[in-house]
């Protein structure tokens, strides 16, 4: 291990970025995507979706996930400094585990499978320019609440 921070994203296809990986960090973003999951199958029992019918609570799941982890980024990289775990921790675990863009693409081809072919085109489409506002939106909040002024 080193003193450095952890970068979360470092690849492991590269032998030498190996020696960043450790337990502590895997237990966090094990710890956060577990309550992530939990989460997320919460809204999925909430809003369940009949056949054919547009698949609301993978797309708000996906949505207030991508407007969190807008608010989480510029909290943890532009308004305080935060220990080494946080980010993995909420942003890799609990939104990884409570965002399900695997679930968006397995609802897509089950609402074309029910013959609501159009209802999926509405869905695919509005899930990733919803997705990616929220992130600008969760980001320029947060910008504006904390008083961050982007240079």
């Amino acid at each position: 291990m080193t003193d450095r921070p952890t970068d979360v994203d470092v690849d492991l296809h590269v032998p030498a970025r190996r020696t960043e990986l450790h337990w502590p960090l895997l237990a966090a973003i094990a710890a956060g995507g577990a309550l992530g999951a939990l989460a997320r199958h919460g809204v999925q029992a909430a809003l369940p979706t009949p056949s054919g019918g547009f698949p609301w609570a993978t797309f708000l799941a996906n949505v207030s996930g991508c407007l969190l982890i807008g608010v989480l980024m510029v909290v943890v990289t532009e308004v305080r400094t935060a220990h080494r775990l946080v980010r993995p921790f909420l942003g890799v675990g609990v939104l990884g585990g409570y965002t399900t863009f695997s679930t968006y693409v397995v609802d897509t081809l089950r609402t074309v499978a029910a013959g609501a072919p159009v209802t999926a085109l509405a869905y695919l489409g509005a899930t990733l320019v919803a997705a990616l506002l929220a992130v600008v939106a969760g980001m320029r909040l947060t910008r504006r609440v904390a008083g961050v002024r982007i240079r």
